[in-house]
């Protein structure tokens, strides 16, 4: 474990890489770019830490010793929204990440230049950051959708839904203009801002597993609609957005 002096605003970025060497070029690159890294080597040491000393994003790698790196992210899902990156030399894994149904937030694959791990991770955190959105009209105190975004939360009747990150965006983004018909790709540039490469089966994954939270709680209302050839709509009332 390697924790070095930091300010308490400075953003704290949790390195978990097994290769020392590596990792300490990650440290080097993020130190320089006025975040405060910490590294961890092995899989299993990182629930604790994460509980004891929560970071503002995570760099984890897919191959660790202890515990791998899709079981880590399902359990810091189930406590933390903390944005997660997941870094990975496996491309038949790309597909799994892609559909990010674990509940990370975005990946990289092995071998990458530093310089774009220090970008994805001041775009992430700029995209991730609670931003009050003028564009949003918050709805009547009775909306039985609300969206806090202070708390990155949402809720369908006073039911807490158990959201992504992703999911958040997206469902925000939806219910903010109901019976808009959103394309694939405006749902993507609202989702994601570094111009990766994605498909559109990346929205649909994101879609079906939004849709089927939402359903859990009110199997009686009609949330999503798809319209074929273009894109989603919002359905249902407008949310009451809390910013």
């Amino acid at each position: 474990m390697i924790e070095l002096p930091i300010d308490e605003n400075t953003p704290r970025i949790l390195i978990v890489e097994d290769e020392p060497k590596l990792g300490q070029l990650l440290i080097d690159y993020l130190r320089a770019a006025s975040y405060a890294p910490s590294l961890i080597t092995r899989g299993d040491e990182v629930l604790a830490y994460v509980h004891q000393t929560p970071p503002d994003l995570i760099l984890l790698d897919l191959m660790l010793p202890g515990t791998d790196g899709l079981t880590l992210c399902r359990e810091i899902r189930r406590f933390s929204e903390v944005p997660i990156v997941m870094v990975t030399a496996k491309i038949e894994e790309i597909d799994r990440l892609l559909g990010l149904e674990i509940g990370a937030d975005d990946y990289i694959c092995k071998p990458y230049s530093p310089r774009e791990v220090v970008a994805r991770v001041k775009t992430i955190l700029r995209r991730c950051k609670p931003q009050r959105d003028n564009r949003l009209t918050p709805t009547s105190e009775s909306s039985p959708l609300i969206v806090d975004e202070g708390r990155f939360q949402a809720s369908w009747r006073d039911q807490l839904l158990d959201l992504t990150p992703a999911e958040f965006r997206l469902l925000k983004t939806l219910s903010s203009e109901p019976g808009k018909v959103f394309s694939r790709e405006q749902l993507l540039n609202h989702l994601y801002d570094d111009y990766r490469v994605v498909t559109d089966r990346t929205i649909d994954s994101h879609i079906k597993n939004l849709r089927r939270k939402l359903e859990a709680l009110d199997s009686e209302e009609s949330f999503i609609r798809a319209v074929y050839g273009v894109g989603y709509r919002w359905e249902s009332e407008a949310c009451r957005l809390i910013a």
